[in-house]
C-alpha cells in the first residue's frame, strides 16, 4: 500500500536516518569506480572478520557445531568489479535457503577508451566513450577524476584514481545563441574531456593518437598508481564525478550525490549484512544464508563474467552448497525456498513533469522503499514476492510504495529477471525513488535509503 510521503519529525529516526545517509556518503566517495566499490564492499567486511575467498582456491567447508566443519562463518569474494558476500548460521543444513540482496556496481558515465592521449587545439584530452546511458548534459561543466584498475605485464592489478583532473566544458551561450532552446550533444565531437594544455615544445593543435607532447593518459594514470607506465599492458578506467555526496534542504531532507544508482542499493546490503552477521564474537541471526551479491556492467546489460548473466552468483551458491555437504537434489530444494531481492534505485514522481508517471502509482520520496511492478516482467516482482516484501517492511515498521511506468513511457529494468531466469529463485525488484537518475549527480530523500536497509535487514533475517 503507499504512503504518502511526510517530513520526518521524530529525532531519533532523522538522527539514524542522517547517519545512515553520512555514511552512505563516505561509501560512495570510497567507490569512484566498480572496482573500488567491490573492494570497499570487502575492506568493510574482512574489517569485522569475514574471511576472503580466492576462486582459484579449495573453499572452507562449513557445518554445524556437531560436524567436521566450523560453526557457520562469514565470507567474501571479489570477481573484477562485482561483489558476492554472505553468512552462515550455526547450524544451517543442506536445505537451509538464501535470502540474496542483488544490487549492482557499476553506473552510467563514460570509460577510457584504447590509445587514450588525444589532443587539439592545444588542449590535452581524454578519448572517451559513452558507457551506458548517461545524462550527458548533466557531466558538462564539472570536475572529474579518472578511476578504475590497471594491470601490469607481471599480471598484478593495481586500483587507481586521479582526483580532480577532467572537465568537459561546455560551449559558451555567445557561440551559440540557441543553446537554451535545445542543446544537442555529438557523442563523440562534444563529450571529449580536456586535462592540461600542451607544452610549449609540443605540437599545438595535434590530433596525432599520441597526443600533444606530455599529454600521455596513461603515464598519468600509471604516476597516481605507482607503476612505470611502460608496465602497463591493460587498463579498465571511467570518468567519475568527484563533487562531494551533500546533506541539504529544509530540515535536511535531501542527499545529492553521484553514483547513487546503485552503490544506494551495494550500501543498503552492506550495512544489512554487517548488523546481521558483522560480529565474530556472536552467532549469525536467522534462519536463512544471508547473501549480498553486487554485481558489475549492469548499466550495459549484464552479460559479462561479472555480470548478473554471467555465472558468478551461480558458482558461489553452488560452492556453499556444496560446503554444506548437500547433495544435487538438496540444492534444488535449498533454491526452491530461497529469495533474491534485486535492489535499484527508481523514479519519484518529479514535481515539474508529473504526466511522465503512472496516474494512480506515484511513488514520492521520502514514502519509502518502492516495489517494482511490470506487466511484461522487465520487473520480476509477482504476487509472492510483493508479500514476501511487504512482510519484511512490516516487520521493520518502514513505510512501502508501489512503482509501476506509464504505459506511454518504456520500461527499465534491472538484474532482477536475470538473477530469476538463471537460477530459478523467487525474485522481487524493489528501491528508492530518486529523481535525476542516470545524472552525473541523483537526489533522494535522506531517510530512504535508512527504511531500504531496514527493510533488507529483515529479508536476511528470514
Amino acid at each position: 500500500m503507499s504512503t504518502p510521503s511526510t517530513p520526518v519529525t521524530d529525532p531519533a529516526l532523522r538522527d539514524r536516518a542522517l547517519a545512515h545517509a553520512h555514511d552512505l556518503a563516505t561509501f560512495v566517495e570510497a567507490s569512484p569506480s566498480s572496482y573500488h566499490a567491490a573492494h570497499e564492499v570487502a575492506r568493510r567486511l574482512e574489517a569485522v572478520g569475514f574471511e576472503r575467498l580466492d576462486e582459484t582456491a579449495a573453499w572452507p567447508r562449513v557445518g554445524d557445531a556437531e560436524g567436521d566443519g566450523p560453526a557457520g562463518g562469514r565470507y567474501v569474494v571479489v570477481r573484477d568489479g562485482a561483489v558476492i558476500a554472505w553468512a552462515v548460521p550455526a547450524g544451517a543444513s543442506p536445505t537451509t535457503p538464501f535470502a540474496v540482496l542483488g544490487a549492482h556496481t557499476d553506473s552510467p558515465g563514460f570509460k577510457l577508451k584504447p590509445r587514450p592521449s588525444v589532443g587539439r587545439e592545444g588542449w590535452w584530452q581524454a578519448g572517451v566513450e559513452i558507457y551506458g546511458g548517461p545524462l550527458l548534459n548533466s557531466w558538462l561543466d564539472r570536475e572529474l577524476e579518472l578511476a578504475g584498475r590497471l594491470v601490469t605485464a607481471d599480471g598484478a592489478e593495481h586500483l587507481v584514481r586521479t582526483g580532480p583532473l577532467l572537465r568537459i566544458p561546455q560551449l559558451a551561450i555567445h557561440l551559440d545563441r540557441a543553446a537554451n532552446d535545445g542543446l544537442t550533444l555529438d557523442k563523440q565531437q562534444h563529450t571529449q574531456p580536456v586535462w592540461g594544455l600542451a607544452s610549449a615544445d609540443g605540437p599545438a593543435g595535434s590530433d596525432t593518437a599520441g597526443g600533444p607532447s606530455g599529454g600521455d593518459v596513461l603515464a598519468e594514470l600509471a604516476h597516481h598508481a605507482g607503476v612505470r607506465a611502460s608496465d602497463v599492458t591493460g587498463y579498465d578506467v571511467v570518468v567519475a564525478d568527484t563533487q562531494s555526496p551533500r546533506v541539504f534542504g529544509a530540515h535536511d531532507a535531501f542527499l545529492a550525490s553521484g553514483r547513487l544508482d546503485n552503490l544506494l542499493s551495494v550500501h543498503a546490503g552492506l550495512v544489512a549484512l554487517l548488523e546481521v552477521a558483522g560480529s565474530p564474537d556472536r552467532p549469525v541471526e536467522g534462519s536463512v544464508i544471508p547473501v549480498l551479491a553486487a554485481f558489475d556492467h549492469e548499466e550495459i546489460g549484464s552479460e559479462s563474467r561479472s555480470g548478473a548473466s554471467g555465472p558468478f552468483l551461480a558458482d558461489v551458491l553452488a560452492r556453499v552448497a556444496a560446503g554444506l555437504g548437500g547433495t544435487e537434489e538438496e540444492r534444488h530444494r535449498q533454491l526452491a525456498s530461497s529469495l533474491c531481492v534485486s535492489s535499484d534505485v527508481g523514479h519519484s514522481v518529479h514535481p515539474n513533469y508529473p504526466e511522465r508517471h503512472d496516474p494512480a502509482n506515484r511513488p514520492l520520496a521520502g514514502g519509502g522503499p518502492i516495489l517494482k511492478i511490470n506487466a511484461n516482467q522487465r520487473y520480476t516482482t509477482d504476487a509472492h514476492g510483493a508479500a514476501a516484501w511487504a512482510r519484511a517492511c512490516a516487520r521493520a515498521g518502514v513505510p512501502s510504495q508501489e512503482f509501476v511506468s506509464r504505459n506511454t513511457v518504456p520500461c527499465g529494468s534491472t538484474i532482477g529477471p536475470l538473477t530469476a531466469t538463471r537460477l530459478g529463485v523467487r525474485t522481487v525488484d524493489v528501491g528508492v525513488p530518486i529523481l535525476s537518475m542516470h545524472s552525473a549527480r541523483e537526489l533522494t530523500a535522506v531517510v530512504d535509503p535508512w527504511y531500504l536497509t531496514r527493510a533488507v535487514v529483515e529479508v536476511f533475517r528470514g
